[in-house]
């Protein structure tokens, strides 16, 4: 424990470094010169301040006054040391922030006894504050299990849909790695960004309810099949909306806004423009953009460039321009993505 010792007669410090000895692990830090005191106290950080009250420039009221206002010695316990007898005196002191007193001359069993309840009082706010450490770190760990449970079953149901569905598997990582730089390139934070990566691919879970005969028809939807299978947007929100923390809630905004339309054409509810959620309208083109370059066993897949055009085409109409403009913006990370996440 470090004390430090601020009074301006020499005499008076050595006696109390003397005292200081018969304390067990206790380093006297001394100063005669109150200004030279309270610059070593901005740099450092003593565990106990003893403090003359009747010292020039600055006596040991002031002194304390500007103590406290240093952030890290606002909880620092402080013993006065004073001949003045003045009730007054010490208001202002405990008001400037002392904790006890010792009158002069000094008696020395009251010095190691008071001098050793602020030890105590020091080693317990060391004992709290490593409690509060200790608590925070079993918070935050609890908290990432949790959120890892919490993934675990959000790709689950992911696979719970791939195996249904013939256009996922890769495409999960891609559109959702898309889903990310472009949520990235739209100034989301870091949080952010993660919550759309680990949100995006279940923007088609809805599809486990969708009937087999529609959901693998080989040809073209009838538009009565078409309107069976447009259910899915809704069925993926009811299945997510469940859930009650955030990457749940988001993932349900997904699912249930990722086919609407910028030009309102879209499904299930025919939003347009900013009325359809962002990370809607960022799934959107992450998803169209995969699509058309995957190849599936009754497609194949479009160049980059077409489907680039399309993009463009699209904009205003199917695609927010600013999703078009932030994708665009990293067309090299948009093909380093492609090449990662290949087909198996």
């Amino acid at each position: 424990m470090n004390i430090l010792i601020v009074d301006d007669n020499p005499t008076n410090v050595m006696l109390l470094k003397h005292m200081i000895a018969r304390l067990d692990e206790c380093t006297p830090i001394c100063f005669t010169d109150a200004a030279k005191g309270l610059a070593w106290c901005e740099e450092e950080k003593p565990d106990l301040l003893l403090v003359d009250y009747m010292m020039p420039d600055i006596d040991g009221v002031d002194f304390i006054r500007r103590f406290r206002n240093l952030s890290h010695c606002t909880d620092i316990p402080v013993i006065m040391i004073t001949a003045e007898e003045s009730k007054e005196v010490r208001y202002l002191a405990l008001q400037a922030g002392a904790n006890d007193f010792l009158n002069k001359p000094i008696d020395k069993t009251e010095f190691i006894a008071r001098t050793n309840n602020m030890i105590r009082l020091r080693k317990n706010q060391f004992q709290l504050a490593n409690r509060a450490e200790w608590l925070a770190k079993g918070i935050k760990r609890a908290t990432e299990e949790l959120l890892q449970r919490e993934r675990e079953a959000l790709l689950l149901l992911s696979k719970a849909a791939e195996y249904r569905d013939p256009e996922t598997g890769a495409h999960l990582n891609r559109m959702s790695h898309y889903s990310r730089l472009i949520a990235r390139n739209l100034g989301f934070g870091e949080a952010e960004q993660e919550i759309m990566l680990e949100a995006s691919p279940m923007h088609d879970v809805g599809k486990v309810g969708t009937p087999d005969d529609i959901l693998l028809k080989k040809g073209r939807l009838t538009p009565e099949e078409f309107e069976v299978m447009k259910q899915h947007a809704i069925c993926g929100y009811n299945i997510l909306k469940q859930g009650s923390s955030r990457l749940m809630q988001v993932a349900a905004e997904i699912a249930a806004t990722h086919h609407e339309k910028f030009n309102g054409t879209g499904y299930p509810l025919g939003l347009a423009g900013e009325d359809i959620p962002l990370r809607g309208r960022i799934v959107a083109v992450a998803d169209v953009f995969d699509a058309l370059t995957s190849e599936r066993p009754y497609k194949k897949g479009w160049p980059v460039e077409q489907a680039l055009e399309f993009l463009e085409n699209e904009r205003g109409k199917h695609f927010d321009p600013q999703c078009i403009d932030a994708f665009l913006l990293s067309l090299d990370e948009v093909l380093e993505i492609m090449n990662r996440f290949q087909e198996q």
